[in-house]
Formats: structure tokens, C-alpha cells, sequence
């Protein structure tokens, strides 16, 4: 596919420098062919694809109801959709519940504590070698100090 620069490049080569079909070729490291055929055409038109059908297009609505009603695994909506008749791939299945699942948002409570109301807590054990045994310790602070 040939991109409007490209096309640019061609043209100013063969007009305005002068160079041959095989010489511009060789400059832009195009075929020459590509460039002959372009050497011809005044004006850039870029190439249009036909729209095109895909296999899953017919079941996306059908999915998207058995993901609103369950939180199937695409791996299970693929085998419901074997068993309604379709015949493609694994793979497209998955891209297309991957794109329209919604994002899990990480879970989390804030815990909000007026002062003195509440207090954090850590026990630890404390070995010295130069006492025979080992010193146990703790550590106590109040929630509210972080404000």
C-alpha cells in the first residue's frame, strides 16, 4: 500500500529531478513496476478495502447477554457458541470478550479512624548473640499518627 508521501516522493523524483522509472525505483527502494504505475496517476487516490463480514459478527449480541447475565470465561462462551452453530476459532472469541468485558477495578476499603480510636500492633522476636536467649518485642502506635 502506497501512502500519500510516497506517492509525493515519486512524482518529484520523476518531474522535478528527472530521473528515470528504474533510477526513482532504486532511490525509494520501490519495484519498479509500483513505480511505473504511479508515474502514470496525476492525482493519489488511496486504495479502499470492502467492508467485510466476520465470523463472530452474528453472535456478538448473543454474547454480550450471556456476559450480562454470567461471568462466563471466553473459554465457555466458545463452547456455547459451537453449540449454536459457530465455526470459527477460539482465538477471535477470546479477543472479542478480552475488548468488551469490563475492567475489574481493584477492591479496596479506606478505613478512616478519628485519634485515639484505634491503634496498630506488631509483635516481633529479637535474637542477639551475645544474650542466650531470644527478646521478644512490640511495637504500638496510634492509627491517627499518619495524619
Amino acid at each position: 500500500m502506497l501512502d500519500y508521501e510516497t506517492f509525493s516522493q515519486i512524482r518529484d523524483h520523476l518531474g522535478r529531478q528527472q530521473l528515470s522509472v528504474a533510477q526513482t525505483a532504486r532511490a525509494l527502494a520501490l519495484d519498479v513496476r509500483t513505480v511505473a504505475k504511479w508515474a502514470n496517476v496525476e492525482q493519489f487516490h488511496p486504495r479502499t478495502g470492502k467492508p467485510r463480514v466476520g465470523k463472530l459478527d452474528a453472535y456478538k449480541g448473543q454474547i454480550v447477554r450471556w456476559l450480562d447475565a454470567h461471568p462466563y470465561s471466553a473459554q465457555q462462551i466458545f463452547q456455547r457458541l459451537r453449540e449454536a452453530g459457530f465455526d470459527g476459532g477460539v482465538t477471535i472469541v477470546k479477543d472479542y470478550v478480552h475488548r468488551i468485558r469490563p475492567r475489574h477495578q481493584e477492591a479496596f476499603l479506606k478505613l478512616d479512624f478519628a485519634p485515639g480510636e484505634a491503634a496498630q500492633v506488631d509483635w516481633g522476636l529479637c535474637r542477639d548473640r551475645h544474650r542466650p536467649h531470644n527478646a521478644e518485642f512490640r511495637h504500638m502506635r496510634s492509627v491517627f499518627s499518619r495524619h
